[in-house]
């Protein structure tokens, strides 16, 4: 709650000190605390009916609205790199968290089913980055099974999120090799990268206090080439330095190890802890090549499976104090 305060307080600072619109971050810091709330809550009495019933309403609202976050023309490679995407992977790791949760057979058979109909799903809707990140977290939670070091496995996530991070800062600032970097920028389309080049030369001329919410877009702080984007660079960590300089994304890189550290020491089992922490790597890495934390129900999303994940099971007992 410390680390969201802050986020918040944080966008507020910088929205004050250029005329900035931080009700966006406003809005998807009160979204994360509240699935967290709702998650932490429904986790404790339902563990294994909270999550499964999470799973079955976000393979809902993929196909539902299957076109919740299509985005400009220039996101086609990536399939629906947004909501849509973001929706498949988090419903996908609740599924394998409550077939992890269940100690009957049966249940956990049926939501295995359920986690593989999801990521089944994504490639029906069209969303190839969906389908390619679900399928991704199912092997991970299958192969999470005889693990019993969780500290190891969450490590090495964290390392996957800061190698795409990383990728994505490098391919902005013409920091790899040619024949490294061309692949990369032909698979992300010249358009995206140019997106996240504007956003680095912004965070380079407005380190400190980055040029403030929701102003990346503006014309005449990014010239032409942006006229086509939707307002975001399609990159969580450029544009938090672009748009909140260099403590703004020191705060995301800060709450999302925070997760990590909490995977670390739920008194969830193993298999649950990783698999959320595999989830939400796959959001991390959705969120660093598109706009997925642009969306509220992403946030909220993200906010209850970390719920679901750190609950601890009630079990009816009540603290009392001895009489004196």
């Amino acid at each position: 709650m410390i680390l969201l305060g802050a986020c918040a307080g944080w966008s507020l600072i910088t929205a004050a000190a250029h005329d900035g619109r931080p009700e966006g971050m406003l809005l998807a810091v009160l979204a994360a605390a509240a699935g967290y709330a709702a998650g932490r809550v429904s986790g404790a009495l339902l563990p294994v009916a909270a999550p499964g019933i999470g799973a079955a309403a976000g393979l809902a609202l993929v196909v539902a609205l299957p076109g919740l976050s299509p985005g400009p023309w220039y996101t086609a490679t990536l399939g629906h790199a947004g909501a849509t995407a973001a929706l498949l992977v988090l419903a996908t790791g609740a599924a394998c968290c409550a077939a992890w949760a269940t100690t009957a057979p049966a249940l956990r058979l049926g939501l295995r089913a359920l986690a593989c109909v999801i990521v089944a799903a994504g490639a029906v809707v069209g969303a190839a980055a969906g389908c390619v990140a679900g399928a991704a977290v199912l092997l991970c939670s299958f192969a999470a099974g005889p693990a019993r070091r969780r500290g190891a496995w969450l490590a090495g996530l964290a390392a996957t999120a800061a190698l795409v991070a990383g990728t994505v800062w490098a391919v902005a600032a013409k920091a790899l090799p040619a024949g490294v970097a061309e692949p990369l920028e032909d698979r992300f389309t010249p358009h995206r990268v140019q997106l996240w080049q504007d956003a680095l030369r912004l965070a380079g001329r407005n380190g400190g206090l980055g040029v403030g919410p929701g102003r990346f877009a503006e014309p005449d702080r990014t010239g032409a080439r942006t006229l086509l984007s939707d307002g975001t660079p399609h990159s969580a960590p450029l544009q938090q330095a672009a748009e909140q300089g260099l403590v703004g994304v020191l705060l995301l890189v800060a709450v999302f190890c925070w997760v990590l550290y909490a995977l670390w020491r739920t008194p969830r089992s193993t298999p649950v802890a990783l698999t959320t922490g595999a989830a939400l790597t796959a959001l991390a890495a959705l969120a660093s090549v598109g706009n997925a934390l642009s969306f509220t129900t992403v946030t909220a999303g993200a906010g209850l499976l970390a719920g679901w994940a750190t609950a601890r099971p009630w079990t009816g007992d009540t603290a009392t104090t001895p009489a004196p």
